[in-house]
């Protein structure tokens, strides 16, 4: 089975909150393997880039926000679809750009699938306990709406591979990313190794 990569931000509300290493530990537990990882502010050029890979998200992104708050019991006669998605975008990149965020690019066998099982549902309030919005977020999208900000919820993951390449190209040059086998890696490879033969 190939190995992907796959992107894992932990935006400025882990940072501020000091769970970066718990975080980054949940992910090595279940066998995980960082193969780049930085600190960084991002600009606004940076972190608009990584929300809009094409202007149809835009409007997609209005379209899910109007289907969540029905979904919720809200009100949303005469919202635009795509007025929302700006404003969305517009909370997403100011937020993401208010403070210091660990880019973290995590190697291993399912590892988009793995991560985001691990980080939970973007909205808080539906991730499972176990999961890292689950355990640790303090915010969900009714709040968030209430304030007219993004939502807090600790950490992006890729949700597909076109997205996993997309950012990790984004967020990393290729000089960055570190090939490596780790004790988990021989573990395995020689599991695979003994059935093959």
């Amino acid at each position: 089975m190939k190995k992907e990569r796959t992107l894992v931000l932990l935006k400025p509300d882990a940072v501020q909150r000091s769970l970066v290493g718990e975080i980054i530990s949940r992910f090595e537990r279940v066998g995980l393997k960082i193969v780049g990882l930085k600190f960084i502010v991002p600009d606004e050029k940076r972190a608009y880039t990584h929300y809009v890979k094409n202007e149809e998200e835009i409007t997609a992104l209005g379209e899910r926000s109007i289907e969540g708050k029905k979904k919720s019991g809200m009100d949303t006669t005469g919202e635009d679809p795509r007025a929302l998605g700006e404003k969305i975008i517009h909370g997403l990149v100011s937020f993401l750009t208010s403070g210091p965020v660990v880019a973290i690019a995590i190697e291993g066998h399912q590892a988009i699938k793995i991560v985001r099982k691990l980080v939970g549902s973007t909205e808080p309030l539906s991730s499972d306990v176990g999961t890292i919005r689950g355990d640790f977020t303090v915010d969900s999208y009714q709040i968030a709406d209430i304030d007219g900000r993004a939502v807090r919820n600790l950490v992006h993951a890729s949700s597909n591979e076109f997205e996993a390449e997309y950012e990790l190209k984004l967020w990393f040059d290729e000089s960055e990313l570190v090939s490596y086998r780790n004790a988990r890696d021989a573990v395995l490879y020689d599991i695979e190794w003994k059935k093959e033969a």
